[in-house]
């Protein structure tokens, strides 16, 4: 090497790169390091720009740009014409060969960089100045040029006509600089006018932007990285706008961030899962079919269309696993190449700092070896860094792919499974596969490469430590070897408590689920505090779990840091007991290798624990996959009977809700055990087909055996034109949370004379009117704020809408009052649907009289079909001419819903008021102080700082241990220390080990003061045994802060659960309808499992780092007080990048978890509404919505973990360039004979370390503070929300109200204030043991009466008396458990019978079974097997009428004086409905009734009926009177029934 610089430099071998020459900088030198080495740079950035695309606007590019290309080009020619007069006037500068080499760089630097420009012009860049480090890497040979003109001014050759040659090239030197200069000035020169660029710039990004459909893309939407030069890939520039717009707070919402690239958007990426999917299908059938040849007995049947008679064959579901390697195997493999070479250059650092070290120290070696070392270093550390964030962001990208894909793929498997599969999982689990599951699934792509990549490196290392102490170092290792196996049952131990602890948190979310969706019939009961309980013992389950995880995880953390003494101390003995000497170098080599040994041996439990976390995860996965889907070609007959007539037909079908192999290792008491069998059922096209019968006989599942959601379990059915679908309208009404229009259209092109005509059709015009926004209303989640007759109407006007051929009619009439249901009858099915095929179930026989034909089911079988006329006598009870006894029943679950809508005008006066829901609020700018106080409280002050001081005793004892190394150093001789500094130079990755290298510090300071002992290897033993001693301490103080840790999260995290709950049980009933369940939900979900698992976590890093950084930084100092030189401007560049990091960071990460609430709330109203969305045959649309929202979310989450790579490649750049000055440094003081190694060495290793801990502490804070978002979400929850008053001011005896007398006094009600009284000046008296009917229209305030006597909304005036108590002094839980209710909406949660009856506990069976008789349920109940049988989620066993009998029985078994009856009746049939009314008639004869009547016969024995207008009483008299009186309301209720 020196052979070859000096014949190129014309110098001697002994010194071939002089750096200085008779008073100036050496020409060589200023050729090859000045203009070389910065033209090749420029070259290299200047050759990442050449593959920039065009951005296809066509706009000629602007002067500016013309000039710098043309400037370019110039200096290429220039530099060419250089090479003439250097090799002419050969050796008057320099060296022909030097010349020509340097000239040549330069000239091929500048055509380059000229065809660069020429592409960035035309790209997008072509409206700006274009990358400014592109420019700024131009002025690098500017230094080089300079040392030349000044060296050609003081040679006086400049001008000379001795030197032709000379003052050519000075000429040429000239121009050189000028067109240097003419390139930076128009760089500098602005290129266009902003508006110019904008409008241009938006035309580029319609063309780069892939729109979505349904969202429109706005002007500052780009793709990501798509069409970027390498540069910007490296170094993630394209990231800067995203991060500016971060800093100037201007991300608020998901349209702010770039679009996915095109490899990752969401309907790309299930494309090709899906294809993978399709093929492995095919070809696992391919081989089944092999194997059913062979067999005849699985190939069974003739291949008919009734061949199933097992519907449930073992499906064998594709593995997902492999579907996943088929899809992304190829790119997931090929980044372990990239992992590879990243761990294999993580050992050069180290190597080459020990080799530059002994460089300084021989004085011996050449000075190109030290060059060398140093360029090996940077190109080491560099390299690095690339390929460590390239692998890191690829594994980022891929992550998101199978997350894409395994998110739509559980999706779309929830469309297509069988209904009576899906009962086996609870919706809670269902979406629990979607997010915990699946992110465990993600996870795995991370630990798949550390499994294999550790144990590289632990070869290595062992191999090094190998070369340091021989065979010795077997003795720690086999001690380190015993460590795993514990770390193994740690690890195992956890993994058991984890999955527990998983299945309690389901449980708890189930819980919390049913909660949500019952919470007003729970305020109605006050069963707040059962509920609580319930979901408490289940926290306590889960925290029992989270505890023991929590310790475990403490004791591994122990053993971490205790390790690497162990081991060291292991190897010592080893060694002695070897007889080898000890000596001060094997000391500190052995350690420092041991530090690195400690990494790969702790990971790898942790590794192996996420990919069995993984494992437990795709095994649920795959076991939902391998549910039974829909087969419909099994389940419908294709070929048609001979009559085309026929619109659908049964013959000798048995269809069950469970499989058949179930039902016999089923418990008696579950789900569905009713069976239908139809012997004969055949419809002809255009015919309306009335279905009657008792409650449960089987009605509602003869509709579901159409759509086949039921198991057919023999015989055939036949549907024409099947792929055309059902319309559908469900016995309980599905409404997705969107506007009244959107859940009519359902997908369809508005048509506005088609619905106009529906809409006229279903009666929903003059609700319409009422509403705030018409059509445009929002409609809360599960159609929440509308009453229930609207919520049947407008499920029925959906199902009219998509203009069906066969319509499935399930009781649309139950919760519409007499005139609504006689429009209904009249105008939609025998009006708009007169020519379509109609299946009606209804208890409504009154308007069966004109259908085609009747069956009367009972006990899932057709007793009997024929004409009305043949089949209406037989159904008991039938009131022939009783028309007047319907009345009006189109009431609300909440009639809120009118007032609901209509208050939001008057609070939102924007364009905005039609949303009853306001927008999840995302808090903005850093998280507030308040935030982390509020967990500081949750952990206890005294707990918190326990915590802190525990941490900084044991940052100090390790900081001592250090510091007692550096003093045993100090006393051992010179020699000892020169050797100690070889290998303290090549401690690899020094943030890892135990002691801190600072240790060596004090010796180069103390060097001649301390006479060497004379006997070193004596005082080895008194040295170590003090070090033992520290390191002991130091391993008691670790122990005890991570249990005190482990104890403080877990204290936090019960606080934060048990306040969030309690002001959740008490929020006032109008927050839960204006916020969907989703959005509580999440709260008591992932944001919990947050504050529980993964807050802790982080935290810890946190303070760990914080407290490693401080004790590094006093130690450092305290040695080597010159590196504040390097860390200061370091600091402030630290400072700026991290706070652009992390505003944008934060804002990114909050945005993802809004848009994470969507992809929830849309699949669990998914589920509640599978039948309707199958039988309508929607299935496609709703996948595509789902992908939708899936695609917003992964925008969100693909910046914010590139935003994570963005700052670390900075962090890492910066690191590099310390290091590489370093260097640069210590080979100039070397050749000056200034250098000393040791302080070389040490300045190196803390470069390295200390860039590595800043950016952890930055990463670590940055989760933290991501982390302490949910924090803050619950926080909010458990502060702000309003609360009902909890306040009581007077204290009523046990048996109050005794009498039952109910006074209305005045009352004025509004929902919100500034909404319209939905009760104005309402005074009424109900006597005790008086029967009062209350009727009205719709929207007339009958429900809201309800609503305040229970003091569900506080009311603005006036005063309601219960046996002359104001109800507003009374306690809440006091008043609502002393008065009965039989709300509209019939709410059970999954438990016993027994539980739903009677949820304290107070009453014997025999009262139980009294009640359940009183309402014809006994016999229902004892097949399903008593008291204790099982409901089910939501009641799911019951039908919805036996579910309103369940209502009754409770409101029965209270003793309270005062019972308020909400449409009770309304999914019953007549002869149940007589005899209810009968029970109650006998049961409350004594008690005070207040009944909201449903049908009038109800309230036509009543002592008195109180008619509703407009909020104010409008009539109340007896029945008798009132339908007498000319012109009366209530007159005009009866006649129009009789009409």
């Amino acid at each position: 090497m020196e052979n070859i610089l000096a014949s190129l430099c014309g110098t001697s071998p002994d010194d071939p790169l002089p750096v200085w020459v008779h008073g100036s900088i050496g020409h060589c030198f200023n050729q090859l390091t000045l203009s070389v080495i910065p033209h090749v740079i420029l070259a290299a950035v200047s050759a990442c720009f050449l593959g920039t695309p065009r951005s296809g606007s066509g706009v000629p590019c602007r002067p500016s740009w013309g000039w710098r290309i043309a400037a370019s080009f110039v200096l290429a020619a220039l530099f060419l014409a250089d090479t003439i007069p250097a090799t002419i006037s050969q050796q008057e500068l320099g060296p022909v060969y030097l010349e020509v080499l340097a000239n040549g760089t330069a000239a091929l630097t500048w055509l380059v960089h000229g065809f660069a420009l020429l592409m960035l012009c035309r790209s997008i860049h072509g409206f700006t100045r274009g990358p400014a480090a592109l420019a700024l890497l131009t002025l690098l040979p500017l230094p080089s040029f300079i040392i030349t003109l000044v060296w050609y001014c003081h040679s006086g050759t400049a001008w000379s006509p001795a030197h032709p040659g000379s003052s050519t090239r000075f000429a040429i030197l000239c121009l050189q600089l000028v067109s240097l200069l003419a390139y930076v000035v128009s760089y500098l020169f602005r290129t266009a006018a902003r508006q110019d660029f904008l409008s241009i710039n938006t035309s580029w990004q319609e063309d780069q932007s892939i729109s979505e459909p349904g969202i429109p893309v706005p002007d500052q939407q780009r793709v990501a990285e798509d069409g970027e030069s390498w540069l910007s890939r490296f170094f993630y520039t394209w990231m800067n706008p995203l991060m500016k717009r971060g800093y100037q707070q201007k991300l608020n919402q998901p349209q702010d961030v770039y679009l996915l690239p095109h490899q990752l958007q969401a309907a790309r990426v299930c494309d090709r899962f899906y294809s993978c999917w399709q093929k492995k299908a095919a070809l696992q059938q391919a081989e089944e079919e092999t194997v059913s040849l062979t067999s005849p007995i699985i190939a069974g049947g003739d291949g008919s269309s009734d061949a199933p008679d097992n519907p449930h064959p073992a499906q064998k579901a594709v593995c997902l696993l492999s579907i996943l390697h088929a899809a992304f195997g190829l790119r997931f493999y090929t980044l372990g190449l990239l992992k590879l070479a990243e761990s294999l250059l993580g050992f050069s650092g180290p190597l080459l700092l020990n080799l530059l070290v002994n460089f300084m120290e021989s004085r011996q070696e050449p000075l190109s070896h030290g060059i060398l070392y140093a360029l090996g270093l940077f190109a080491g550390s560099f390299l690095g860094a690339l390929l460590r964030s390239q692998f890191r962001y690829e594994m980022n990208k891929m992550a998101l792919m199978v997350r894409a894909a395994v998110i739509s793929a559980i999706y779309r498997k929830a469309l297509h499974v069988s209904s009576s599969s899906l009962a086996r999982f609870t919706v809670g689990e269902i979406v629990n596969f979607m997010s915990t599951d699946t992110d465990r699934l993600v996870n795995f792509c991370y630990s798949f490469h550390e499994l294999w990549s550790l144990p590289v490196q632990l070869a290595i290392t062992l191999y090094l430590l190998y070369q340091q102490v021989g065979i010795a170092f077997l003795g720690g290792v086999a001690l380190a070897l015993l460590l795993v196996p514990i770390n193994k049952i740690i690890a195992n131990r956890i993994m058991v408590n984890n999955e527990e602890m998983l299945k309690h948190k389901d449980t708890r979310v189930k819980l919390m689920t049913e909660f949500l969706c019952g919470i007003r019939v729970i305020k109605f009961y006050a069963w707040e505090k059962h509920f609580s309980t319930r979901i408490k013992s289940c926290r306590a389950k889960e925290l029992q779990k989270l505890r023991a995880i929590g310790y475990l995880d403490a004791l591994c953390v122990y053993l971490w840091a205790a390790l690497p003494v162990v081991i060291s101390i292991a190897i010592f003995v080893t060694y002695v007991l070897l007889g080898h000497q000890f000596t001060a170098t094997k000391v500190f080599t052995a350690l420092a290798l041991v530090g690195m040994l400690i990494l790969p041996l702790n990971s790898f439990p942790w590794v192996l624990n996420g990919i069995l976390e993984a494992k437990v995860s795709l095994d649920r996965i795959q076991q939902f996959f391998e549910l039974m889907d829909q087969d419909l070609e099994a389940y419908y007959a294709l070929d048609g009977p001979s009559d085309t007539a026929t619109a659908m037909e049964m013959q000798c079908a048995t269809f069950s809700w469970v499989p058949v192999e179930e039902e016999s290792t089923r418990h008696p008491s579950s789900t569905g055990t009713l069976k239908l069998h139809i012997e004969s059922l055949s419809v002809r096209k255009g015919m309306l087909l009335g279905v009657v019968g008792k409650v449960g006989s089987g009605k509602s599942s003869l509709l579901a055996a159409i759509t086949g959601e039921l198991i057919k379990q023999g015989g055939r059915v036949y549907v024409c034109d099947l792929e055309q679908g059902f319309g559908l309208a469900t016995q309980e009404p599905w409404i997705q949370f969107t506007t009244v229009r959107r859940n009519i259209l359902f997908g369809r092109e508005y048509d506005a004379r088609l619905f106009e005509e529906v809409l006229e059709a279903c009666a929903l015009s003059e609700d319409l009117n009422i509403l705030p926004a018409g059509d445009q209303t929002e409609v809360g989640e599960n159609g929440v704020t509308l009453s229930g007759g609207q919520k049947a109407r407008i499920a029925l006007a959906r199902a009219v809408y998509q203009e069906k051929e066969l319509y499935l009619l399930d009781d649309p009439l139950a919760a519409v009052d007499a005139d609504v249901a006689k429009h209904i009858m009249w105008k939609c099915i025998f009006g708009v649907l007169k020519d379509k095929t109609r299946v009606l179930c209804t208890h409504r026989t009154e308007f069966l009289e004109k259908a085609d034909a009747l069956l009367l089911m009972d006990n899932g079988r057709i007793v009997k079909t024929g004409t009305p006329a043949d089949i209406l006598p037989l159904v008991e009870a039938f009131p022939k001419f009783k028309d007047t006894d319907k009345g009006d029943e189109d009431k609300a679950p909440n009639e809120q819903g009118q007032e609901e809508a209509i208050k939001t005008e008057a609070e939102e006066p924007t364009q905005n008021h039609n949303l009853i829901h306001k927008e999840e609020e995302k808090k903005e700018g850093a998280v507030a102080f308040q935030v982390y106080k509020a967990y500081w409280m949750a952990m206890g002050s005294c707990l918190a700082i326990s915590i802190l001081f525990s941490l900084f005793l044991m940052q100090a004892s390790r900081n001592v241990s250090d510091w007692w190394l550096s003093y045993w150093i100090s006393s051992i001789s010179q020699t000892a220390n020169t050797s100690v500094m070889d290998c303290s130079a090549s401690l690899p990755s020094p943030e890892l080990l135990l002691f801190s290298t600072a240790g060596l510090v004090s010796p180069i300071q103390d060097l001649d003061k301390t006479p060497a002992p004379p006997n070193g290897s004596v005082d080895v033993n008194f040295y170590l045994i003090v070090y033992g001693s520290i390191a002991g301490a130091n391993s008691l103080f670790t122990i005890i802060r991570a249990f005190l840790f482990a104890y403080g999260a877990l204290r936090a995290a019960s606080v934060i659960h048990d306040r969030l709950l309690q002001r959740v049980l008490k929020a006032t009933v109008t927050f839960f309808d204006t916020t969907p369940t989703g959005r509580i939900l999440n709260r008591f979900s992932s944001d919990l499992y947050c504050v529980d698992d993964s807050l802790p976590f982080i935290l810890n890093i946190f303070l760990a780092n914080i407290y490693q950084l401080l004790g590094m930084l006093v130690i450092m100092t305290y040695g080597l007080p010159w590196i504040g030189l390097v860390l200061l401007p370091l600091a402030v560049v630290y400072f700026i990048i991290q706070r652009y990091y992390r505003f944008t960071s934060r804002e990114l990460k909050r945005l993802h978890s809004i848009t994470l609430s969507p992809i929830y709330t849309h699949f669990s109203e998914t589920l509640s509404g599978l039948s309707t969305i199958r039988a309508m045959r929607a299935t496609k649309r709703f996948e595509l919505e789902n992908q939708l929202h899936l695609e917003q979310n992964q925008r969100c989450l693909f910046a914010s973990k590139t935003v994570m790579e963005w700052l670390d490649i900075r962090l890492q750049m910066i690191g590099v360039a310390v290091v590489t000055a370093i260097a640069g440094i210590a080979i100039i003081q070397h050749q000056k004979q200034l250098g000393n190694p040791g302080l070389v060495g040490l300045a190196l290793s803390y470069a390295l370390s200390v860039t590595h801990l800043l950016s952890g502490l930055i990463d670590s804070f940055t989760h933290t503070e991501m982390m302490m978002v949910s924090v803050e979400r619950t926080e909010e929850y458990s502060t702000d929300i309003p609360t009902e008053p909890q306040d009581k001011l007077v204290q009523v005896s046990a048996d109050w109200p005794r009498e039952g007398l109910v006074e209305f006094q005045q009352v004025v009600l509004a929902y919100r204030p500034g909404l319209p009284n939905a009760l104005d000046g309402v005074s009424f008296t109900v006597y005790p043991g008086e029967k009062l009917g209350i009727v009205g229209r719709t929207g007339s305030g009958k429900s809201t009466l309800f609503l305040a006597l229970f003091r569900m909304v506080e009311m603005k005036s006036g005063q309601i008396l219960l046996d002359g108590v104001d109800s507003q002094l009374v306690g809440l839980e006091e008043l609502r458990s002393r008065l009965a209710i039989i709300p509209q909406d019939p709410f059970l949660f999954s438990g016993s019978i027994r539980e739903n009856l009677d949820p304290q506990g107070k009453r014997t069976d025999a009262e139980l079974r009294e009640v359940l008789e009183q309402c014809h349920l006994w016999d229902a109940v004892t097949q399903m097997g008593g008291l204790d049988s099982e409901l089910g989620e939501r009641g799911k066993s019951l039908s919805v009428g036996q579910r309103q009998l369940v209502c009754l029985a409770r409101a029965l078994l209270t003793q309270a004086k005062v019972l308020c009856i909400d449409e009770a009746t309304a999914s019953v049939d007549q002869k149940t409905d007589q005899l209810l009314q009968q029970t109650i008639r006998q049961r409350f004869a004594d008690k005070t009734v207040l009944t909201i009547a449903h049908r009038l016969n109800t309230i036509l024995d009543s002592d008195r009926v109180l008619v509703m207008q407009a909020g104010r009483v409008a009539e109340l008299d007896s029945p008798a009177r009132l339908s007498q009186k000319d012109g009366s309301l209530f007159q005009h209720l009866l006649h129009s029934r009789q009409t």
